[in-house]
């Protein structure tokens, strides 16, 4: 019996030994704790709620840059429609002008033909 009382000394002297090294090695007060673990769930609910604000406005910014983006394409093809358009009429009365130059020297490469061959009949 004596071993066993002594064991069970043993276990009871070793927990008070235990649990007083461990509350006189903690920083802090359960209190302490306590406030600490409340205010640094506090500090979460924040930044959480910073982050949905964050993800809102790039959210937003975002709709209104995709906006500005389309409305900015459609002005783009509006101005090379334009472009094009101007272009062609610039062409236009140049590319009349080359085929009545091209028609006016077939006539002439023509009637030329026609000279050189009446000329060798002749002779």
């Amino acid at each position: 019996m004596s071993k066993g009382k002594s064991l069970f000394l043993g276990l009871v002297f070793g927990s008070v030994i235990g649990a007083s090294t461990t509350l006189l090695t903690t920083p802090s007060s359960g209190q302490d704790v306590r406030k600490r673990a409340k205010e640094q769930s506090l500090k979460l609910k924040q930044t959480i709620e910073e982050l949905k604000n964050e993800g809102l406005d790039l959210k937003n910014q975002l709709t209104k840059t995709t906006k500005e983006g389309a409305v900015l394409l459609k002005e783009l093809s509006q101005d090379v429609k334009e472009s094009i358009e101007n272009w062609k009429e610039t062409i236009e009365p140049h590319q009349e002008n080359i085929q009545e130059h091209l028609k006016n020297v077939e006539e002439s490469l023509k009637e030329l033909e026609d000279k050189m061959n009446t000329t060798k009949k002749d002779a």
